[in-house]
Order: C-alpha cells, then structure tokens, then sequence
C-alpha cells in the first residue's frame, strides 16, 4: 500500500506472474524444474511432473517463461564471431542451397572462444538477403567486432556498417562448411537435435523464436556448475519483462 495515496497494488504487478490464479511457490517449482533439467521440459512432461490439471497450462507458462530468458538489454557479441544460416522444418524435396519454401530460416552467430563457442544469438529472419541478414548481425554483434561468413552476398553490407568482415570462401577452399565455420554448424547441429529431442519437431513457426531464446539462455550458461544460479537468473529477468497475458501467448 502506498503511504502517500494508499493505493494498493501487489508485488508480482508489472511482472510475468502478474494476474496469475496459481500460488508463486508453484511457479518457483515449474522454473526450477525447467532449469535443472539439462535440455529443458516438455509441455507435456511439464503436466506430468508437476500435475496440471490441463496441458494448456503447461504450455502457456513454458512461452511466458521463454519470454523471461532474454535479458532486457544484454550485451552483444563481440571479438570474432562466426555468423551463417540454417533451415529448420520438414524435408522439401527438390529443393536445395539457400532456396527454401517452407522451412524457416535461422541466422546464428557464436562468438570465437580459441577453439571453442563462447556465447551464441539466434533468430528468424525472412530471408537470406541483405535486407533480413545484416540486421540480425548488427543486433547480435557490437560494431567493430570481426564477422566470419562465407562468401553470400546477403553479408556484403557488413564491412560498411562498422564490422572487419572476413569471407571464408567455402568451393575454392574445397573443404566442407562444417569445417572452415565450425562453431556456426556445431550450434545449428545442437539446435536441430535440441528441437527434435525435447519437443519432438513439434514447434510452430510462429512460436520458433521463443525456442531459440530457451536454446540460448540454456547454451550460454551450459558451463555453470550449479544449477541454482539458473533458477535465480530466471526468476530475476521475469521481475524485469513485461506481462504476457494468455491470449498474446496464444496469438493469432
């Protein structure tokens, strides 16, 4: 209650357990349940552990968490960073290179850690073109970092928007693209597996880009030895997001 108008309001206000019917411990169950399991839950295994009446609920607190795993405001990659594209969905007979026409694009970027990844970002873009790539980088990666792609077209703008861009040409080398950008496809590869394994290949274009925030809150912190700090980080950026009503989960 505010001392100055009286005013009521509650603690969870503004947050994503705002107008929720369920006890907060519950939440807090649901969030660490999610949390300590290594490659995430299933909406339909989330029902079974903890028992929800409807499956529905499972699976609008698993998008409304989602939402709580980017970080407002989180820092860009930076350093060297390997950028590329790949397809998730069906097979598409006949259909071959960038071309695709129902799949959906993702765009990757994963930092040069030495030999290994350091912190990735993934999203959906419309196309491969310069128009749906080159903004991808320049939210995922600060200015003046060196972007590795290979020779596409759609990445040519890169050097003119600030970047030290370096094209790996993949035919002249004749080395196979899983080789000259490793950690891209290693991601992309993880990310399929991911998709297929925990949720079957059951995920809606429309709702891919809250897996891939999911996929990336959980690769990015796949080193951390204690699975406590993740439910703390998680619960900490769902005070910060704002609420998502059920039916903007649900959307159209």
């Amino acid at each position: 209650m505010c001392s100055g108008c009286s005013r009521q309001t509650s603690a969870i206000a503004g947050t994503i357990f705002q107008d929720s019917r369920k006890p907060l411990h519950l939440w807090f169950l649901v969030i660490w349940h999610v949390t300590s399991q290594k490659s995430g839950v299933s909406a339909q295994s989330l029902q079974r552990v903890l028992g929800f009446k409807r499956y529905e609920t499972a699976w609008v607190w698993l998008h409304k968490l989602r939402r709580a795993m980017v970080r407002p405001g989180r820092d860009r990659l930076s350093g060297e960073v390997e950028v590329d594209e790949t397809y998730v969905g069906g097979e598409e007979p006949g259909v071959s290179g960038r071309e695709t026409q129902t799949k959906s694009i993702v765009a990757i970027a994963a930092e040069v850690k030495g030999h290994g990844i350091g912190r990735i970002r993934l999203c959906t873009v419309p196309d491969v073109s310069a128009t749906g790539l080159v903004p991808f980088v320049e939210e995922a990666v600060a200015p003046g970092s060196v972007v590795r792609t290979d020779g596409w077209g759609g990445y040519e703008p890169l050097a003119a928007k600030g970047y030290r861009h370096r094209v790996i040409p993949i035919k002249p080398s004749g080395r196979r693209p899983h080789e000259l950008l490793p950690r891209v496809h290693r991601v992309a590869a993880l990310l399929k597996r991911w998709l297929l394994g925990t949720h079957h290949g059951a995920v809606s274009p429309y709702y891919l880009d809250y897996y891939l925030d999911e996929f990336t809150f959980r690769f990015n912190r796949r080193t951390s030895r204690q699975r406590g700090k993740l439910f703390y980080r998680l619960v900490q950026q769902a005070l910060l997001v704002d609420p998502v009503p059920w039916e903007e989960v649900l959307g159209p």
